[in-house]
């Protein structure tokens, strides 16, 4: 059974409504955010109109998300957590719409046909909440003392804009942002417009590689702006809060020498830009690889860096299919920390791993499976981090280096704006290394427990 704020579905009466072209799913059914994201469609653009008061807090937005029915629709659901939803269209048609906790459910005058291209515009504001995750940390649009710090992992994303809000679904992005002059809006891809007007200025951003809504930010604040080219030709924009800008400056300088390292490791790197975002939020607690341009919360150091650049590759190029598969993102950008370490005259690879597996069968390192954590809450857990990257140094020991970085690549490449599974990442390993990997991959990502002495 699935249970929808106070109304019950059974799994056979849904499949029923997707037959008969009525209602898309609530969710995408994920084992641990069954009502993320929404069935029955697929997005393929956003673009969000946004204007915001950092003196009041205020949002304003109007969203218009371009996707295609994969079913017959007579009703569909977007994402939207709080907020005031003032009007909805389907196609320049006013559309009927009600809120069902975070679901907008959607029903335009005609129905819609199975592969039929459509246009849902979305007129709202208010005053965002972040959402609480089930850990207890806080994600989406997350008010600071001088505008947002915006960062959707994992469900933070319907706090500021309606959306397909699961990973499996992933869509080009346009942004415009309005903010009283002084202040400066940053969101993902590429600055394509800087304009003030009247004590306002709007900022515009073209994020054209597919991107998950989660990997989507608008954060806005009083930041130091760094813009220049790479070597490589990477055009590079960073914001930094004058608070924070002593402390970073030495991390942000080798970030041409990390895309260019990571380049090396892991194929091209698979986006128009790249920089970084740093705020003043010591409250939040933690950075996020929102695609091309990381948010961090406070001055990060290189490590943090390296981490979040791999994501690039590693979970916003790549994403996740469920989010029980996250230690394909978090597990590789951890043993990204490792390899730079290694590679740059620091601890090995190898010493790091036997330094963790020293840690007693009590520890928290070997609470839960890597890859089944079993619950939300667990998601950013160590199992997941650690142990995910110790999987890798048992997989590159089993393997081989020469195997081992070819397998790295071309996980990146052969998945490369699209999606993956550990399963496929299993397959991809054994073929690549012509090994029956199977009980390694049991021991280290599917049993709880300390594993026995590698």
């Amino acid at each position: 059974m699935l249970a929808i704020t106070g109304v019950t579905l059974s799994t056979e009466s849904t499949a029923v409504a997707a037959v008969l072209g009525e209602r898309g799913a609530p969710g995408q059914g994920d084992p641990y955010f069954p009502l993320s994201g929404n069935g029955g469609y697929t997005t393929r653009h956003y673009d969000l109109d946004l204007a915001y008061d950092p003196a009041t807090r205020r949002l304003d937005g109007d969203a218009e998300i371009t996707a295609r029915a994969s079913q017959g629709l007579k009703t569909f659901d977007l994402d939207l957590s709080g907020l005031t939803v003032h009007a909805v269209r389907v196609d320049g048609r006013t559309a009927r719409w009600t809120r069902t906790g975070q679901e907008l459910v959607i029903t335009p005058r005609k129905a819609l046909r199975r592969g039929e291209t459509f246009r849902v515009e979305v007129s709202y504001g208010g005053v965002p909440e972040n959402v609480t995750d089930p850990d207890g940390s806080p994600d989406g649009w997350i008010s600071t003392d001088d505008g947002a710090f915006v960062a959707g992992e994992p469900q933070g994303a319907m706090s500021w804009f309606p959306s397909d809000s699961h990973p499996k679904d992933k869509a080009s992005y346009t942004f415009r942002i309005t903010v009283p002059t002084g202040y400066t809006a940053v969101a993902n891809g590429v600055l394509t417009s800087q304009r003030s007007k009247g004590g306002r200025t709007t900022f515009g951003w073209h994020q054209a590689e597919p991107m998950a809504a989660y990997l989507a930010t608008a954060t806005i604040g009083k930041f130091d702006v760094q813009r220049y080219t790479t070597a490589s030709g990477i055009p590079v924009y960073n914001a930094v809060d004058p608070r924070e800008a002593t402390a970073a400056a030495p991390a942000l300088a080798q970030i041409p020498a990390i895309l260019d390292w990571e380049t090396k490791l892991f194929g091209p790197y698979p986006f128009a830009a790249a920089g970084a975002i740093v705020d003043h939020a010591p409250d939040v607690g933690y950075a996020l690889e929102t695609q091309t341009r990381p948010v961090y919360d406070r001055a990060p150091d290189v490590g943090t860096v390296v981490h979040e650049t791999a994501h690039q590759w590693y979970g916003d190029s790549v994403s996740l299919t469920s989010w029980q598969d996250i230690w394909l993102n978090e597990g590789f950008a951890t043993y990204a920390e490792w390899l730079w370490d290694e590679q740059h005259g620091e601890q090995s690879a190898q010493a790091r791993f036997d330094g963790y597996y020293a840690r007693p069968a009590t520890s928290s390192l070997w609470a839960f499976p890597t890859a089944d954590p079993g619950t939300g809450a667990n998601i950013f857990a160590s199992p997941v981090y650690t142990r995910g990257a110790m999987t890798l140094q048992e997989l590159r020991t089993a393997v081989g280096d020469a195997h081992f970085f070819t397998i790295l690549k071309s996980w990146a490449g052969s998945h490369r704006y699209g999606h993956g599974t550990t399963a496929e990442f299993i397959t991809l390993s054994e073929k690549v290394s012509g090994k029956d990997l199977g009980p390694l991959f049991h021991t280290w990502l599917y049993t709880a427990g300390k594993p026995a002495q590698p």
